[in-house]
């Protein structure tokens, strides 16, 4: 969205891999990092080994990023989440395979890559991530970068049917010592950063040790006096009943949780064996994050085999009752090597036979049951628009300014910083271009500007999210998904949806 708009090209989360990759081969190898988010890739070096990791998402990237390396001589290394999900999908495109956790392996990778007698396959196993180091930052662009990443634990104990993180990472939550969280932060905060996410699936799910690390990172942010962090993370909804979890993360300085809530519909829920959703009122429980301060990002799905056509207006209404500013929407998709995928396959209702087409957006690899696919995804194209057109965007955003609860003063005070990586002046850029979308985004952008200016504390927890619905927009107009001539009026309800049909 910044390289769009003629600016430099900016990441919103560093990525961990590439400095934690390079702290690994460190011993054996000078590593240089190379961010596709941030800078493109340099062909014009002739490097002794490529290393590529990605998602199933980034993986005809990854296929031809290996194919022009390889072309020009240079043995390429891929790994990372979906090389060990689906690994006979990416060996015919590098000359070495990596699957699994690469902590335990790292020193014999490297090794023989240093000595130039390296395998064709290597297979990590699950491991203590206190043998995980402390990532290499400084070979990263962090001043294109704006906010740091640090993992406290691997697993989910959960099962929903169509998450793959469990199936390479496992149910049984593995935890970083929180020493060596504090070490990764102390890094982190030289560096100039002052807002991390904490890469971990479910923060909150084992309550002792996510109530151990909340308290380390208190006490480790009350000694930065005013210059501390703020931190944002993934939680599934039961963290809200534990009245004391919630004080200790706005206390530690969790400004921000992502929280799948996927869908209103209990069937649905039950069917995904999503049951941590089930045991009270949904947007009860998110109001229970807002009256801590902590403001909340969600996911939702659409298409489960419960779901007809009125799920569309359903999950509007839902929406807009949350005071929830930014979803994440899909159709349901089953990625490889999950249970939903393998049900799919035996019921035959996979659709196409390209792996990516479980992580694009606004498509699916099944075929729905109680709908049409094409009612399904015009649907969903419909529920996008709704959700993004800017009175109700606007709407959201005022509800969570009007709901969210003051937080103690750490939150209060003027931050110090020793430098300033993130591109502040380039944010603000952005922040003036909403207005020329059009008269409904600049009347969108007053009324959050008014409410804000009683609530001034809360600056950075909207601006944020202003950022990105720009960024939704870009990817919507990108698309082509955006189509503001479909919208209603805001101050009417939805359309029926018989028109799908």
């Amino acid at each position: 969205m910044f390289a769009a708009r003629g600016l430099q090209p900016v990441t919103r989360i560093a990525d961990l891999a590439l400095p934690t990759l390079a702290a690994l081969a460190a011993p054996h190898l000078d590593v240089i990092l190379s961010d596709e988010m941030i800078e493109p890739v340099r062909y014009d070096v002739t490097p002794d080994y490529v290393g590529i990791t990605g998602k199933v998402s980034q993986r005809g990237r990854m296929i031809a990023i290996a194919r022009e390396f390889r072309r020009r001589g240079v043995p390429v290394i891929i790994g990372g989440p979906y090389a060990s999900l689906d690994p006979e999908a990416l060996r015919p495109h590098c000359d070495i395979l990596v699957r699994g956790e690469v902590e335990a392996i790292a020193d014999q990778l490297f090794s023989d890559l240093a000595a130039g007698t390296w395998r064709d396959e290597y297979a990590g196993t699950a491991v203590d991530l206190a043998i995980s180091p402390i990532p290499a930052w400084h070979g990263y662009r962090n001043d294109r970068a704006l906010i740091g990443c640090v993992q406290t634990s691997r697993g989910c104990p959960f099962e929903c049917e169509f998450c793959d993180v469990i199936q390479y990472l496992g149910r049984k939550q593995r935890h970083k010592p929180p020493g060596a969280v504090v070490a990764e932060l102390d890094l982190l905060h030289r560096l100039g950063y002052r807002r991390v996410f904490l890469a971990d699936d479910n923060l909150t799910v084992h309550r002792r040790r996510a109530k151990e690390l909340l308290d380390e990172l208190r006490r480790w942010n009350e000694r930065n006096g005013a210059d501390r962090m703020s931190f944002i993370t993934q939680v599934s909804i039961d963290a809200v009943r534990d009245d004391e979890l919630l004080s200790m993360c706005a206390a530690a300085g969790l400004t921000h949780v992502y929280v799948g809530l996927e869908t209103p519909n209990k069937e649905s829920l039950r069917e995904a064996h999503k049951r941590q959703n089930l045991h009270g009122d949904l947007v009860e429980e998110v109001q229970r994050f807002h009256a801590h301060g902590i403001s909340v990002t969600a996911g939702l799905i659409v298409g489960f085999d419960a779901d007809d056509t009125s799920i569309f207006e359903r999950q509007y209404d839902f929406a807009m009752a949350t005071g929830i500013p930014i979803f994440s929407l899909g159709a349901l998709v089953a990625p490889v090597a999950t249970p939903l995928h393998a049900r799919m396959a035996a019921e035959g209702r996979l659709f196409g036979d390209s792996p990516e087409m479980a992580a694009l957006p606004w498509t699916t690899n099944i075929v729905p049951a109680g709908m049409s696919r094409e009612e399904l995804l015009s649907g969903l194209r419909w529920l996008c628009n709704k959700l993004y057109d800017p009175a109700a965007f606007g709407e959201r955003v005022v509800k969570q300014i009007d709901l969210l609860a003051e937080r103690p003063a750490d939150d209060q005070r003027t931050h110090r910083r020793t430098h300033e990586p993130r591109p502040t002046s380039d944010t603000l850029k952005l922040l003036r271009s909403l207005s020329q979308l059009g008269e409904a985004e600049a009347e969108m952008w007053t009324r959050i500007r008014r409410r804000l200016a009683a609530r001034p504390d809360l600056t950075s927890h909207v601006l944020p999210v202003v950022l990105q619905y720009l960024q939704v927009r870009y990817m919507y107009d990108h698309a082509g998904l955006w189509d503001a001539g479909a919208h209603p009026s805001s101050q009417s309800r939805p359309e029926p949806l018989r028109s799908f049909g």
